[in-house]
């Protein structure tokens, strides 16, 4: 890790230097501006934008994207995540016939949802999920929807509203190891995160039920294998593992970078433990290309 560099009495904390396998190129190109001003004019949010995806580019070229819903302000404030935290304002009743309308001008057959942890709310959010589920379903029928849900504060009334709108994938990120976990996810709770896995179960054995890692935030490697064993004792079907990228010197710092052939190893160990299919690489997030996964999770048999 690069040392930091001294200006007068400032100190400018240096981000490491990203291993080749890590450099991407910046976003551009036609079908990328179409998609920006697509998602302006509908006054919609991506996590691909307020998250700094690295995969932007590659996805919104290929007419692509994860919508976060219910606003772009967090009321929790996770040391990894580059979203915006403070104060919400309300909700948007009529976001889920925009975000509908914009999946079918996009063409979409498969569609990521994701928002904002709003624990100003009784339920977390949970209306607006199964709002947009089933408005994308009715503008849309042949689409497939997946969404990836915060704890909802444990809330198993929430969880269940959702549930019971039948998304094709419900997934809830684990980010991180036991030990790491409330150093980066002070306002989250690990067993809470199993638990909210294991009663979607609960609630429809039907539910295909997928989960995230996040490395290089210090935890070991034997720290991430007992996760991945933690994700299976709930019955978790997907499994996605990237590299954490710090989004700003005020972010949790970069522990180090794992290298392809380790993000092989996690894959191999993963599918060895019964996950239906694991996506496990440095530029691999949650929703990168999450209908490829979601497809061969059933190309390899019933979830």
């Amino acid at each position: 890790m690069t040392a930091p560099k001294t200006h007068g009495n400032k100190t400018a904390a240096l981000r490491p230097r990203l291993p080749d396998w890590l450099k991407v190129t910046s976003p551009g190109g036609q079908r990328y501006i179409e998609l920006q001003n697509l998602m302006r004019g509908q006054q919609l949010h991506t996590v691909c934008e307020e998250a700094h995806c690295p995969n932007i580019g590659e996805c919104w070229n290929r007419g692509t994207a994860t919508f976060m819903i219910l606003g772009d302000i967090c009321t929790r404030r996770c040391h990894y995540c580059a979203v915006t935290t403070g104060r919400p304002i309300g909700i948007d009743l009529q976001e889920p016939k925009r975000l509908a309308e914009t999946v079918q001008a996009m063409g979409l057959r498969y569609c990521v949802i994701t928002s904002v942890n709003r624990d100003d709310l009784p339920d977390g959010g949970a209306y607006i999920f199964a709002a947009c589920i089933s408005k994308i379903r009715e503008i849309n029928p042949d689409c497939r929807v997946e969404v990836l849900i915060p704890d909802f504060g444990g809330s198993w009334t929430a969880l269940r509203r959702v549930i019971e709108a039948r998304p094709a994938v419900l997934n809830h990120n684990i980010e991180s190891s036991v030990r790491v976990f409330p150093k980066v996810r002070p306002k989250g709770d690990y067993q809470l995160s199993l638990k909210l896995l294991d009663k979607a179960k609960e609630i429809d054995p039907a539910t295909v039920t997928k989960s995230g890692i996040i490395v290089g935030m210090g935890e070991t490697a034997d720290e991430v294998l007992q996760t991945m064993v933690d994700l299976r004792g709930v019955d978790c079907d997907l499994l996605t593992v990237g590299q954490y990228l710090r989004p700003s010197a005020k972010h949790h710092p970069i522990d180090r970078f794992y290298t392809p052939a380790e993000f092989e190893e996690l894959r191999l160990a993963g599918l060895a433990m019964g996950f239906k299919h694991v996506a496990s690489g440095p530029l691999v997030r949650s929703s990168y290309h999450a209908d490829e996964q979601h497809d061969a999770a059933f190309i390899a048999g019933p979830v």
